[in-house]
């Protein structure tokens, strides 16, 4: 049996996630389920497929992931699955597995069509109980993939994040908003070569060449506000403050020392912000 790792923008006051659990258990008994997450802010598709991204490869292969932001349940959009390395993600076709396919020369996905591998009754508002669950539950048992689905030629695509490098500037946006209130923006992926040099290397075109930058002489521009530097860690500004720094994605975070950054700026997911290289 495969892992079976669940992500939604469900929340848990509700009982679908409940639910989807007690399916995959009557289908796959011995399955593994694991909750990613189920607070994605509801039909915020690029912030599930930036999740998924960040956290896909910390799972072992083999691993099924469902994905369920499905602001078109019910609609023509298709039940896809799709195989990308050593892992396989099922979804409905909207763009929420974009990110991490891309990445993949060799992802293929697949539209679900098999009736058999459903629930006999299939709603027009709950496919995350009635195709996806279930399709996780088979998979995991053994059916091969391609019991389940027919080869898709295309598959929907997100556009890439915004990050673009020119002399002296990387303009980037905002990607995702975490509990804390930290800004997660699209500029990365940064590692850190020693206490004052970073490398950064585009995360979503590879063909563009690192570029290696002075943290001390960076600075964070959104809308009037500067921060100057990029910190290592919160501690190393002042309880309050904000600053910017390297999240554990490799990801350029705004955020504030024991506080809420996105609360202070007022940033909602897509807005701009520049990183400046001096």
């Amino acid at each position: 049996m495969n892992d079976i790792v669940l992500l939604t923008d469900f929340g848990i006051d509700d009982p679908y996630v409940g639910i989807m659990k007690g399916v995959i258990s009557t289908i796959a008994p011995t399955a593994k389920v694991i909750d990613l997450t189920h607070a994605i802010s509801p039909q915020r598709i690029r912030s599930g497929a930036f999740a998924l991204l960040n956290s896909y490869t910390y799972f072992p292969a083999g691993t099924i992931f469902v994905v369920v932001i499905d602001p078109g349940v019910g609609s023509t959009r298709r039940p896809i699955v799709a195989t990308a390395g050593e892992y396989t993600f099922i979804a409905p076709d909207n763009g929420v597995l974009s990110y991490v396919l891309q990445r993949d020369p060799q992802a293929r996905a697949y539209e679900l069509i098999s009736h058999q591998h459903r629930l006999s009754r299939v709603s027009n508002t709950f496919h995350g109980r009635d195709v996806f669950a279930p399709a996780a539950a088979y998979l995991s048992a053994g059916t091969p993939i391609d019991v389940l689905g027919q080869v898709l030629a295309d598959y929907v695509k997100l556009p890439m994040p915004r990050m673009e490098i020119t002399p002296g500037r990387v303009r980037g946006e905002v990607l995702s908003i975490d509990h804390f209130g930290n800004v997660i923006t699209s500029i990365g992926r940064l590692a850190w070569n020693h206490e004052d040099e970073l490398t950064l290397t585009h995360a979503f075109d590879p063909e563009q060449a690192p570029v290696r930058l002075s943290a001390s002489a960076c600075a964070a521009v959104y809308e009037d506000r500067r921060i100057d530097r990029i910190s290592v860690t919160y501690a190393d500004v002042p309880r309050g403050s904000l600053l910017a720094l390297v999240g554990s994605s490799g990801f350029l975070e705004i955020a504030i020392n024991q506080g809420n950054a996105c609360a202070q700026l007022g940033v909602d997911v897509g807005f701009e912000l520049d990183l400046l290289m001096g």
